[in-house]
C-alpha cells in the first residue's frame, strides 16, 4: 500500500513537471496556418519570444514558403514585413544562446528569403559559425558549407577549413543528402586525393539504393553535379546514378530533366536509354506546361531532341510568349534555337527584338552567349549587333580575367567589320601571361580571323595584330614548358584545336608529355588516347606508356573507354610492346558488354560494317557471312557522286598514259564497297586494256551485286593472267601528323585491296603537288612508274 502511494506522488509529480516545462507559446507557433499567423504571434509576444521562438518562428515561415509551388512563392513579401524585421533582430541578439543545429538552421532559412549576404545577422551567423566548425555534426558542417555556397565563397579560406574537418569526419557520414550538399559545396577546394574519397564515399552509400524502391532523386542529381564540378567522368558511379533516374524517370519533372540533360552533356556523357525515356517524358508533359517559366524549360530541353512535327509545335508555343520572357528566359530560347539550327525567320526577327530590349542587362558571358547565337541563326539586325558590339568592347576594356577575355574576343571576332581599338587590344596583351593554353586558342584564332576576312586595314593595325600573336605564342610555349602536371595540360587541351595547335604548339606539347610520362595513369589514359587521336600524332614511348598503363590496371579502366583507347592505336597504325596480350586484354575487357540498343546510331552501324568487312576478307575460315549489303548501298544512295578537280585532271592523264579514257575509270567501287579513286586493267605484258563499258562511275555501280563469297574481283571479263590496277590519292589525312607514316584505316584497305584481287598504288598528295612533280611531263612519268611496276603479280 505504502509503495502504491509514492508511486502516485511521483506519478504527480512528473505530470506536474510536464505541465510546468511544456511551451503553450511555442506550440502555438508550430501550428500556425498561416504567415500572418505567425507574424500576429511575434507581434504579440515580442518581449517573451526565446531563441528557440524565434527559431521555431522561421523555420515555419520558410515551411509556408517550401508547401508552395514555386510561382506561388511571395519570398519578397514575407521579407519585407516589419515582423520578418523584428525576427531578425532578435536573431541577431540571441545568437549566443543557439546550439550548433539551431545556429546553422537560422542562417539556412534566413538565405532562404533571400536576406543579402552583406546583412549584419547572417555576417554574425557567419562568423559564429566559423568559430564553432571543429564541433559540427557532418549534418550541421553539410547545411554551413551549403550556406557558404550559397553566399558565393566557393574559394574561401574558410571553406578549405571545412574541407579539412570534414575530410577527417567522412567515415562517420551516412547520411547521402548531407553528403551529397558537402560534394558540391567543397567541390572548388578539394585535392584530388579527397575527390576520390568523396567518390568513394558516394559509391558505398549508393551501393544500398535499392533500385526498385523510391528514392530521394536530389542525390543522384548532385553527386553528378558534383561529377560535373570536378569535371570527372567517373562511369562506375554516373552509370549507378543513371539507372536511378531511368528507374524513376515518371518522378523527374521539366526542371529535373533539363539539368540532367546539360550535366550529362557537360561530362560527355551519353546514354541512349535515358535520353529516350526522357525525351517521351518531356513529350507528355507538353500539354501541362502551360505557364511561361516551365514551357521555356520544356522548349530548352526538348527541342534539341524532338523530330520535325513536335519541334514546330514547340516554336510555335514560343513565339506566343515571346513578348512576356524575361531576359534571361530570353538567353536560354536563343541558345536553344541555336542548338536546333533553327530557320523561322519570324522566331529570330522577334527574339532579336526581345534580347536588344534588354541587352544592357546582360553579363558578359550571356552577352557571348547571345552573339554566338545570333551569328549562327544568321540573323539580320544590323542595330542589334551594333549595340552588342559597344556592349563587348566596353567589357573588353576593363575585364581583367583571363577567360571572360578569351570568350569576349571570340566573339567578338565573329561580327561583321568588328574592329578592335587599342584599349582592347592593350588589355588583351595584359591578360596573356595569366590565360590557359585553350584561352590563348581562342584569342589566337580570333587575331587569325580578323586578318583574314576583315576588310584591309591599315599597316599600323596588322603590326599591332603581329605583336599581339607574337606575344601570344611566346606566352603558350612557356606555359608548355612549365607544366609540371599532366592533368592539367590535359585539361587546358581538352577543347583546343586547329592550325594554331598544330602549328604553334604541337611540337612542345609532345615534349612535355614525354618529360612527364610518369603522371600517365588509369585515370588519365583515355584523354591522352583522345589528344592523340585528334592530333593524329605518332608518339612511341606514349603509346607504350599507355598500353603498359592499360595492361596494369585494366580493372580499374571502364569497359566503355576501351574504344578511346584502342583507336587511338588503330588509327596510328601502332602495335606496342606485348601487344597481341595488349590487344586481347582490351577486348576481353569490353567483350561482356557488348549489348547494343535497338536503334543504333550511325557511328556504331558504320564500325560494325568495317569489323564484318575485315572478316570476311581476312579470316574466311570462320565462315561469317557479309550482311552489310543493303546498309552500304543505303549510304551510296546519299553521296553525290560527283568528281574533284583533281579526279577530272588525273582522268585525263591517265587517258593520255594509257591510250585513251576508255582505258581508267574513275570513282570504281569494289566488291564489299570500298570506294577507289581509279582503276585500270594491265595485261600480262603490263598492256593497258579497255573497259567494255567506257562510261561507268560510282553512281551506275550501286546497282552492282557483289555476292557474300566475292574474295576476289569478279576476273570473267579479263583476259588470262590480266591485273586490276587501284590508284589512291592520299591527302594529309592519311598520315600521322608528325611523320610520313601511314595511319591504319589506310594501310588496312590497302591489304584488303590487295586481297581482293588489286595491286594497289598509294600517291600522297605531298608528292603529287611537290616541285618535282611541277610539270605535266613530270606527273606522267610518275604515274608510268608506279603503274608499270615490275613488281606487279602475274
Amino acid at each position: 500500500m505504502l509503495r502504491l502511494r509514492r508511486l502516485h506522488l511521483f506519478s504527480l509529480r512528473c505530470g506536474l513537471f510536464r505541465t510546468m516545462s511544456s511551451d503553450p507559446l511555442l506550440d502555438e507557433i508550430r501550428n500556425c496556418a498561416t504567415e500572418d499567423h505567425v507574424f500576429d504571434l511575434i507581434g504579440k509576444n515580442k518581449a517573451k519570444l526565446s531563441v528557440k521562438h524565434v527559431g521555431c518562428a522561421m523555420s515555419t515561415l520558410w515551411r509556408f514558403q517550401k508547401e508552395k509551388p514555386k510561382l506561388l512563392r511571395n519570398v519578397g513579401q514575407i521579407r519585407s514585413h516589419p515582423e520578418f524585421l523584428t525576427l531578425r533582430i532578435l536573431a541577431e541578439n540571441k545568437i549566443d544562446f543557439m546550439d550548433d543545429d539551431a545556429l546553422v538552421d537560422m542562417l539556412y532559412s534566413v538565405l532562404r528569403f533571400q536576406v543579402v549576404a552583406h546583412d549584419s545577422l547572417v555576417q554574425q551567423l557567419v562568423i559564429e559559425g566559423s568559430q564553432r566548425i571543429q564541433r559540427f555534426n557532418p549534418s550541421a558542417l553539410s547545411k554551413f558549407a551549403l550556406c557558404l555556397s550559397e553566399q558565393h565563397m566557393y574559394n574561401s579560406p574558410l571553406m578549405g577549413k571545412i574541407a579539412d574537418v570534414a575530410s577527417s569526419s567522412l567515415d562517420s557520414l551516412m547520411d547521402a543528402r548531407a553528403l551529397t550538399n558537402l560534394m558540391i559545396s567543397l567541390s572548388a577546394v578539394i585535392s584530388q586525393q579527397f575527390r576520390d574519397k568523396l567518390i568513394e564515399k558516394a559509391e558505398s552509400l549508393m551501393a544500398t539504393v535499392d533500385l526498385l524502391d523510391p528514392v530521394r532523386l536530389n542525390d543522384p542529381r548532385r553527386i553528378v553535379q558534383f561529377l560535373r564540378n570536378v569535371k570527372y567522368t567517373y562511369r562506375p558511379l554516373l552509370d549507378k546514378c543513371n539507372a536511378i533516374f531511368i528507374r524513376n524517370i515518371s518522378q523527374l519533372d521539366v526542371e529535373n530533366i533539363s539539368i540532367l540533360l546539360g550535366l550529362y552533356q557537360s561530362l560527355q556523357f551519353s546514354n541512349f536509354e535515358f535520353r529516350m525515356l526522357a525525351k517521351q517524358r518531356l513529350t507528355d508533359m507538353m500539354d501541362i506546361c502551360t505557364d511561361l517559366v516551365s514551357f521555356i524549360k520544356l522548349f530548352a530541353a526538348l527541342a534539341p531532341m524532338a523530330g520535325p512535327e513536335v519541334r514546330e509545335k514547340l516554336e510555335s508555343g514560343v513565339l506566343l510568349i515571346m513578348d512576356e520572357i524575361s531576359p534571361h528566359q530570353a538567353v536560354a530560347v536563343v541558345n536553344t534555337m541555336e542548338e536546333i539550327e533553327s530557320r523561322n525567320p519570324l522566331l529570330i526577327q522577334k527574339i532579336a527584338v526581345v534580347l536588344l530590349k534588354h541587352l544592357d542587362s546582360y553579363r558578359p558571358i550571356e552577352l557571348a552567349r547571345i552573339t554566338q547565337s545570333l551569328v549562327l541563326l544568321h540573323c539580320q539586325n544590323p542595330e542589334l549587333y551594333t549595340h552588342l558590339r559597344k556592349a563587348l568592347t566596353r567589357y573588353l576594356r576593363v575585364s581583367c580575367v583571363p577567360s571572360d577575355v578569351s570568350m569576349l574576343v571570340r566573339v567578338l571576332s565573329m561580327l561583321p567589320s568588328s574592329r578592335v581599338d587599342e584599349a582592347v587590344i592593350s588589355n588583351v596583351h595584359a591578360v596573356l601571361p595569366q590565360s590557359s593554353l585553350s584561352d590563348l586558342n581562342s584569342v589566337a584564332t580570333a587575331i587569325i580571323k580578323w586578318v583574314r576576312n576583315h576588310h584591309p586595314l591599315r599597316h599600323s593595325t596588322i603590326g599591332e595584330y603581329g605583336k599581339l600573336l607574337q606575344q601570344l605564342n611566346s606566352c603558350a610555349h612557356d606555359r608548355v614548358k612549365k607544366m609540371d602536371n599532366i592533368d592539367l595540360l590535359l585539361e587546358e587541351l581538352k577543347y583546343v584545336s586547329g592550325d594554331w595547335l598544330e602549328e604553334i604548339l604541337l611540337k612542345e606539347t609532345l615534349v612535355t608529355f614525354q618529360r612527364l610520362i610518369d603522371q600517365i595513369s588509369w585515370t588519365n589514359v583515355v584523354d591522352i588516347s583522345l589528344f592523340l587521336t585528334r592530333t593524329n600524332c605518332l608518339c612511341i614511348p606514349l603509346l607504350d606508356r599507355m598500353a603498359s598503363v592499360t595492361l596494369q590496371h585494366i580493372d580499374k579502366i571502364h569497359y566503355s573507354a576501351m574504344y578511346a583507347i584502342l583507336l587511338t592505336f588503330s588509327v596510328l597504325n601502332y602495335e606496342p610492346p606485348q601487344g597481341d596480350e595488349f590487344f586481347e586484354t582490351c577486348i576481353q575487357h569490353f567483350t561482356p558488354y557488348l549489348t547494343m540498343p535497338a536503334s543504333l546510331n550511325m557511328k556504331i552501324r558504320l564500325r560494325l560494317m568495317e569489323l564484318n568487312r575485315a572478316i570476311c576478307l581476312e579470316c574466311p575460315e570462320f565462315q561469317i557471312p557479309w550482311f552489310h549489303d543493303r546498309f552500304c548501298q543505303q549510304q551510296l544512295h546519299q553521296g553525290n557522286g560527283s568528281l574533284s578537280a583533281l579526279q577530272h585532271q588525273v582522268h585525263h592523264l591517265l587517258g593520255e598514259l594509257l591510250g585513251g579514257v576508255h582505258y581508267a575509270r574513275v570513282a570504281v567501287m569494289t566488291p564489299y564497297y570500298y570506294t577507289i579513286d581509279f582503276e585500270c586493267i594491265l595485261d600480262k605484258h603490263r598492256k593497258p586494256l579497255p573497259y567494255a563499258n567506257r562510261n561507268m562511275l560510282l553512281s551506275d555501280l550501286v546497282k552492282m551485286n557483289w555476292g557474300p563469297d566475292s574474295r576476289s574481283v569478279d576476273k570473267k571479263d579479263l583476259a588470262p593472267d590480266a591485273q586490276r590496277v587501284a590508284l589512291e590519292f592520299l591527302d594529309s589525312k592519311a598520315f600521322c601528323k608528325n611523320s610520313t607514316n601511314l595511319k591504319g584505316e589506310y594501310i588496312m584497305k590497302k591489304r584488303h585491296l590487295e586481297i581482293l584481287g588489286y595491286h594497289v598504288v598509294q600517291i600522297p598528295l605531298f608528292e603529287w603537288n611537290s616541285m618535282e612533280l611541277s610539270t605535266k611531263d613530270a606527273w606522267m612519268e610518275y604515274l608510268r612508274k608506279n603503274i608499270f611496276a615490275e613488281d606487279i603479280n602475274s
